[in-house]
């Protein structure tokens, strides 16, 4: 049996990764470890990462008084809804752009490529100002339908589907197949891979969106979690225990499921690198 050497240089390679590991998730265990002491506990020097004692008294904090829970099922409700939105309309656009010959369909995709380019905080005013003539102000349709449609995932879908042969395509239309049952029966189903890998940056991007949220909610009773994070981090400036454990919740979804479907986000990646 042949035993492969290890040269130095994979050995400080792999002591660099794991110093990296540790810079990266020690902030994050510190603050897993705080959300569980008593309050006042984490002020003292040096810094705990451990507590004398679990406890889950920040927890039932958060939950039984601070309203914690309308917060968490905000968020939850937005962002299915808008990852569900932005996952039907873009796919469409997608398929479109891809597999259609219409006149302008390149100049058109470049004109919404470029859009990419204009920072969103120039077209946050207008949008306002359209949602307020609109009605859709502190109403949870004023961030679905500023956040269901995406330059990026047009993009993505589009260059996915442009590896799919138009072969496929045409069997299933002159099988009868509409226009409508192609993408439905025959586009989704092979583009699972992307639909998965958007559906984790859509549902990521719209949990821990803050600064829309902020400006089209008023209300209390409407805050999605990073709002009422922000808010709790006002109220409750001394309470360490308490705002870690809002964290840890705030956190908590998109770690697992990131950690739950990262095989196919990488997969779906991998996937749109497609040469026209």
């Amino acid at each position: 049996m042949i035993k492969k050497k290890i040269g130095y240089g994979q050995i400080i390679l792999n002591i660099s990764l794991f110093a990296m590991l540790v810079v990266v998730m020690l902030p994050f265990l510190w603050m897993v470890g705080t959300s569980l002491m008593r309050s006042g506990e984490s002020l003292t020097f040096p810094p705990k990462f451990i507590p004398d004692e679990i406890t889950f008294e920040q927890y039932k904090t958060l939950f039984s008084k601070l309203n914690f829970t309308r917060n968490f099922l905000n968020s939850l409700f937005v962002a299915l809804l808008v990852t569900s939105v932005s996952l039907f309309i873009n796919s469409l656009a997608g398929f479109a752009f891809a597999k259609y010959k219409f006149k302008g369909n390149k100049k058109i995709f470049s004109l919404l490529l470029a859009t990419m380019a204009i920072p969103g905080q120039v077209t946050m005013m207008p949008v306002f100002l359209m949602l307020n003539k609109l009605g859709l102000l502190n109403t949870y349709w004023g961030l679905v339908v500023t956040g269901s449609s995406s330059v990026f995932a047009i993009f993505m879908f589009r260059q996915y589907l442009a590896s799919i042969p138009d072969d496929i395509i045409e069997s299933a239309r002159i099988d009868g197949c509409s226009d409508f049952g192609i993408y439905w029966r025959i586009i989704l189903p092979l583009a699972k891979p992307s639909l998965i890998t958007l559906s984790i940056f859509t549902f990521m991007g719209s949990w821990n969106d803050f600064l829309w949220p902020l400006i089209v909610m008023s209300k209390e009773s409407m805050y999605t979690l990073p709002v009422a994070l922000a808010n709790l981090f006002g109220e409750h400036l001394i309470d360490t225990e308490l705002m870690m454990a809002g964290s840890v919740i705030t956190i908590l979804p998109i770690l697992i499921i990131f950690l739950l479907l990262q095989k196919y986000y990488i997969s779906g990646i991998m996937a749109g690198s497609v040469k026209e």
